[in-house]
């Protein structure tokens, strides 16, 4: 078997730094007070401090091994929540997902939600800044057996991560991510639900909560955003 804990550390080796992570990373260096919404195991946050980053650093996830390696960090402050449930009024001057978190909004209650809070929780002018796929780029196509990552995990073991997709309807793709031995033996299964919303979609939800668009790129070095991008990359001002 293979344990939550591990899964956390995983998700590190299959996602190391990126043009992404420095995209957020320039916005978090200009910011005093911090937000980072689905924080995972808490690499960006910990690269800020790094980094020489000395204002307010906050990090929040519900889930828990991930915050477990997050916190081996202690000058940042780890919340474990949704981002529904986030509390603060007024105390961020960004607020910022990264790793395509924002798509795990799957209903759009739940997106609501989340965007209320987000934006309760930052100043007036305050940014909002996350990426997520571009569903005209239909990324959920190459996530097959065949385009599995082969790596070797946090303890020196080989590994096979799969993906195969269960189902697409009407921007929501569900799929199962298997970890396995390189022989082919099944470790663990995990189920995911993601939602893939067009810009259409996006702003009439960053609207409803209080949201402008101030920024739009399609690629982490902040190209225009075209039908072939792969990504929509949006900072929104808090009004």
């Amino acid at each position: 078997m293979y344990s939550d804990d591990d899964l956390a550390a995983l998700y590190d080796v299959l996602n190391p730094w990126a043009a992404c992570d420095d995209f957020y990373l320039s916005r978090v260096m200009a910011a005093e007070a911090v937000l980072d919404v689905g924080c995972g195991t808490g690499m960006m946050l910990h690269r800020a401090r790094q980094e020489g980053h000395t204002g307010r650093l906050f990090g929040i996830d519900p889930d828990a091994p991930s915050l477990r390696r997050a916190r081996t960090r202690q000058d940042v402050e780890w919340v474990e929540c949704r981002a529904a449930d986030i509390a603060w009024k007024g105390e961020f001057d960004l607020a910022f997902m990264a790793s395509n978190a924002f798509q795990v909004f799957v209903t759009d209650d739940e997106l609501r939600d989340s965007l209320a809070a987000i934006r309760a929780a930052l100043t007036p002018g305050g940014r909002f800044v996350f990426g997520t796929r571009n569903p005209q780029a239909r990324a959920w196509e190459r996530w097959t057996p065949e385009n599995a990552a082969e790596v070797v995990d946090h303890n020196g073991r080989e590994l096979r991560v799969e993906h195969r997709i269960e189902s697409v309807a009407e921007g929501v793709v569900t799929m199962t991510e298997t970890t396995a031995t390189r022989a082919g033996e099944p470790l663990r299964v995990d189920r995911s639900v993601l939602r893939f919303l067009d810009t259409a979609g996006i702003d009439r939800f960053l609207a409803g909560a209080g949201f402008e668009v101030a920024e739009r790129y399609g690629d982490w070095q902040q190209g225009p955003l075209t039908g072939a991008s792969g990504d929509i990359i949006t900072v929104a001002r808090a009004v």
